[in-house]
């Protein structure tokens, strides 16, 4: 019986996900383990050629709730919580797994690649969304314990080579959770993010040399390997429950340790 409702911890729930491009995305292994905890799922997708994507993604989960939303709209995302709102009545949380930046800006020296306009575009898409999320829908998680996740990156805290940008946003995004997390308080709605280590996944296939980037990370972990989009899924479906009821404004590390070592092999040094 205790296992039953341990497998179960999100039944009842509803959840909003923002930033599914296909199967093989963080979002996606977020989406399977919050449905296998048995929470019910709405999908929003950029524009109507990610549809049949993110249907690939919903429909083997059973998720019946898909819409379009831009979030560098503030229209849109109202069209998209009023949509909810006429559905559900209520959210019990929103991931959002969104980040972008042009590829020019993700290849190079930064103080060489870096341009105003994609400043802005990468700030913008990455970091305010996530705020006009939480301001758009706060009416609809007021006194639910409801919860905000956000997904960054080791980039935010240490420099990695072409990440550039996507780096300051992830920075920015992290420092957003924590005002988020004290504003909304009150409300009883938790705010948290996640640190996920290197996934291979369409959107990191943009940054220049991602595939090193796996072999480095495998090597240097602790754990001797890289994570899984599963992995990230498990501690997202986690800090989204009431079993982390407690939780809030924290950047949690999913990246087999990474994050911890400050040295490699000494044995490779001359």
């Amino acid at each position: 019986m205790l296992i039953l409702i341990f497998m179960s911890f999100l039944k009842d729930k509803k959840f909003l996900i923002v930033g599914v491009a296909n199967k093989f995305s963080i979002a996606s292994g977020i989406a399977k383990s919050m449905a296998d905890q048995g929470a019910e799922l709405f999908l929003s997708y950029q524009s109507d050629r990610l549809y049949k994507k993110v249907l690939q993604v919903g429909e083997p989960l059973g998720c019946k709730n898909y819409f379009e939303c831009d979030v560098g709209n503030d229209n849109s995302i109202d069209n998209l919580i009023k949509e909810i709102e006429n559905k559900w009545g209520f959210l019990d949380g929103i991931i959002h797994a969104v980040g972008f930046a042009p590829a020019n800006e993700l290849e190079g020296s930064f103080v060489d690649v870096a341009t105003r306009e994609g400043f802005k575009i990468a700030h913008d898409i990455s970091v305010f969304s996530f705020t006009a999320l939480a301001q758009k829908a706060k009416y609809l998680m007021k006194g639910r314990n409801a919860a905000l996740l956000t997904l960054s990156y080791l980039g935010a805290q240490r420099t990695l080579p072409n990440y550039n940008v996507m780096g300051v946003a992830k920075a920015a995004l992290e420092s957003t959770t924590r005002y988020l997390a004290n504003s909304l308080g009150e409300d009883q709605i938790r705010v948290n993010a996640i640190s996920a280590g290197p996934v291979k996944t369409l959107a990191a296939s943009g940054v220049k040399s991602f595939k090193k980037m796996l072999s480095y990370n495998e090597s240097r972990a602790p754990l001797k390997r890289n994570i899984t989009t599963e992995e990230v899924g498990n501690a997202a479906a986690f800090l989204c429950s009431d079993l982390a009821s407690g939780i809030t404004g924290e950047i949690l590390y999913v990246d087999a340790g990474f994050n911890i070592t400050a040295m490699g092999d000494l044995s490779e040094a001359n």
